[in-house]
């Protein structure tokens, strides 16, 4: 049966399609020619006026320490590293305090944040006590509100973390709203099983009026051996929460668990979203520009897994190619690499799916 689904679905012209892969060296994270559309709201933000800056001029500045203490106190954050590349190893989870209006974290494209395979590197919960209640409905509030742009996220690790069910191996975030743009996130896990446990890279719930997380010019994974691995959604997963992804890569992700949701009988659940794990009632997502390949399911979805409990919510796919992204269990007929569930079918506009 999968060797039937294993089509190519070719909407419109093929004149509109994205490049067939990921950015070449040196043209830095995500579809540099997708060609989507960015909506102010989803752009970078100016850090030309920072609040804070982390290190003085040299690499052993800019320590784990200080990035920790500058995402405590918020504000607009930059680096001074020095001219070349550099990797800060995390040996703390930085953690937003709710307190804070807004968030930035801006590498300037040379800062890698390490989780060294140990820790998650980022941590954001409006819901979290700890970090401060400022209001009685922390589930659907306004801020903060986290920027991450022209940064890389490596080798961040949530496995047995079990505050808000886990997941997020490099970024967690309930409340607030988040973006990220520019950004490359690579090597990141989370657990290895459970039926909705998820998002390597980035895992999300609760955002302030069902607001969109947009993901702009981003990679994840990239190439062989660099990509997220977790139970589900193997870059990204989310419970009722909308996403716009655009002119970004996602490849080389695995879903690695095993039994879906619910879980099979005498399994432990998992294994759908092999890029991207999405689940709950009305929400949304939109691929646009976008580039998803060679990503892995051991259940459902080698590229999307979308389920709408309540069929309300949609998917939209444009100018984008979705290819070589194997369900090993299940996916929806005409649609490889993805498994939906929602309202009608999956809009596929421009788009290459095979």
């Amino acid at each position: 049966m999968r060797r039937e689904l294993a089509v190519v679905l070719v909407v419109m012209v093929a004149a509109v399609l994205v490049p067939g892969g990921p950015a070449g060296a040196g043209a830095g994270p995500g579809n540099p020619g997708g060609g989507a559309y960015v909506p102010a709201e989803a752009r970078a933000v100016n850090t030309s006026r920072a609040d804070r800056v982390v290190g003085n001029g040299s690499p052993a500045s800019c320590t784990s320490r200080a990035v920790v203490a500058a995402v405590a106190k918020g504000g607009v954050i930059r680096f001074n590293c020095g001219a070349r590349p550099v990797t800060i190893k995390m040996t703390a989870t930085a953690k937003v305090r709710n307190t804070s209006a807004r968030v930035v974290l801006d590498g300037g494209g040379k800062v890698t944040l390490s989780g060294m395979g140990q820790r998650r590197i980022l941590y954001m919960n409006t819901c979290d006590k700890s970090l401060v209640w400022t209001t009685s409905h922390c589930d659907n509030q306004s801020r903060p509100q986290l920027v991450l742009q022209n940064l890389t996220f490596a080798d961040g690790n949530a496995t047995g973390e079990r505050a808000e069910g886990g997941g997020g191996g490099a970024v967690f975030v309930r409340g607030g709203r988040v973006k990220v743009v520019n950004s490359t996130f690579v090597r990141n896990r989370c657990d290895a099983s459970g039926p909705d446990v998820g998002g390597a890279a980035l895992r999300v719930l609760s955002q302030y009026r069902n607001l969109p997380v947009y993901v702009v010019r981003s990679t994840f994974g990239g190439a062989k051996g660099q990509g997220g691995v977790c139970s589900n959604g193997g870059a990204l997963s989310s419970i009722g929460v909308s996403w716009v992804i655009l002119n970004s890569v996602m490849s080389y992700n695995k879903a690695i668990g095993r039994g879906a949701n619910p879980a099979r009988g005498g399994t432990p659940g998992g294994g759908s979203g092999g890029a991207v794990y999405t689940d709950g009632n009305r929400f949304t997502v939109r691929v646009a520009g976008s580039v998803i390949q060679n990503n892995t399911a051991r259940e459902g979805g080698g590229a999307i897994f979308f389920v709408s409990n309540d069929m309300t919510g949609t998917l939209r796919i444009e100018k984008s190619r979705l290819r070589n992204n194997p369900s090993a269990g299940f996916e929806t007929r005409g649609y490889p690499g993805i498994f939906y569930k929602g309202a009608g079918k999956p809009q596929v506009v421009a788009s290459t799916l095979k």
